[in-house]
């Protein structure tokens, strides 16, 4: 068994991440946004910044909770979260703005959720 307590701060780390992104994202209506200024720019490497960090954290989380937490919620592609946290890491001039656009607008949103029920679950057990 593993230590549900470290599972759940290292949740709560992600879900605070998430939040972090939204507020940063919020201002960017297209991956242009992040391009075509200085302030664009420092939002586009907060993010990155913060999306490493979920993917440091998902793959902490899988290692503590010994590959057996995260495979009850399909919804989210694990695997994926932690491939973006390696390509943005390692080839960071390789960052691609309608990735990471992307990745904010479609999938961070559902990853605070499925984040929030792991942790509801973990409470209840």
């Amino acid at each position: 068994m593993y230590d549900t307590d470290l599972a759940k701060e290292i949740l709560r780390q992600i879900l605070w991440s998430t939040q972090t992104i939204a507020k940063r994202f919020a201002p960017i209506a297209s991956p242009a946004d992040f391009v075509a200024s200085e302030a664009g720019l420092e939002k586009l490497d907060g993010i990155c910044m913060q999306l490493i960090a979920i993917g440091e954290s998902v793959k902490h989380l899988d290692k503590v909770t010994e590959g057996d937490l995260l495979s009850h919620y399909p919804q989210i592609e694990w695997k994926r979260v932690m491939g973006m946290r390696d390509v943005l890491s390692h080839h960071y001039f390789d960052i691609d703005a309608e990735v990471v656009y992307a990745t904010c607008d479609k999938h961070v949103e559902e990853l605070a959720k499925t984040v929030q029920r792991i942790l509801a679950d973990l409470e209840e057990n």
